[in-house]
């Protein structure tokens, strides 16, 4: 007789939603330029470029909008 495990692996559950984009920092020339090359990326569709801004906005405001 064959051991083999044949039962389902239990579901995966993932996030209902995605975390909130990171805000610009008003006045800020260089937040300013990332969220428009975000929003560019977004119409694209290339949503991998746009998760990249996210992240880099968000590192931006950390080191220099505390």
């Amino acid at each position: 007789m064959d051991d083999a495990k044949t039962t389902m692996a239990p579901p995966v559950y993932l996030m209902m939603d995605a975390p909130k984009p990171p805000k610009p920092h008003e006045g800020c020339d260089v937040c300013g330029a990332l969220v428009d090359e975000r929003t560019e990326a977004a119409r694209a569709g290339d949503w991998s470029r746009v998760v990249d801004l996210n992240v880099e906005i968000g590192r931006h405001r950390a080191g220099l909008h505390k």
